[in-house]
């Protein structure tokens, strides 16, 4: 049986525009480990036998795996949605949006762990952690309140 040569822009995937549909801020997953380590058993076992489930769950995601030899296995995103114009006059044009990619380890954990971390990536926006606790500055755009302002506390009162 003869084999399909599958060519690389063959694999590029272009989502909808925000009008229609959702369209999700991740691109491009990339799988990366080592052939020899044993910290990248896990990360392979999930290659072999997971991986093609959840390419099929996510048709518009491009994963790509590659083999790096004598380094730790990772996994890395590519956030960024390449949306094109809704009108058919400009429709050749293209916008590239949050264009970050997020890197996370794969050593320390299991295959379902492996599948969780690329889940994460798949959930995540791609936008930077914001510390929501100290330096938050909140910004009105009206005046603030100056304390409860009663009818009863003037000189002439308050009369219905």
């Amino acid at each position: 049986m003869a084999t399909k040569q599958i060519l690389r822009a063959q694999l590029r995937s272009y989502p909808a525009n925000g009008h229609s549909a959702y369209v999700p801020q991740v691109r491009k997953i990339v799988l990366e480990y080592c052939q020899n380590l044993p910290s990248s058993t896990n990360a392979r076992t999930f290659i072999l036998n997971d991986l093609q489930r959840v390419a099929w769950q996510n048709p518009h995601v491009e994963f790509v795996v590659k083999q790096r030899n004598g380094h730790e296995p990772i996994a890395r995103g590519f956030y960024g949605c390449v949306a094109s114009f809704c009108d058919t006059e400009h429709s050749s044009d293209l916008i590239v949006v949050n264009g970050r990619d997020k890197v996370i380890p794969l050593q320390e954990f299991e295959v379902n762990g492996v599948e969780k971390k690329v889940q994460l990536l798949l959930d995540s926006s791609g936008a930077k952690i914001k510390q929501l606790k100290r330096g938050r500055i909140v910004e009105s755009t009206t005046e603030a309140t100056r304390g409860i302002w009663s009818g009863l506390h003037v000189d002439t009162p308050f009369k219905i």
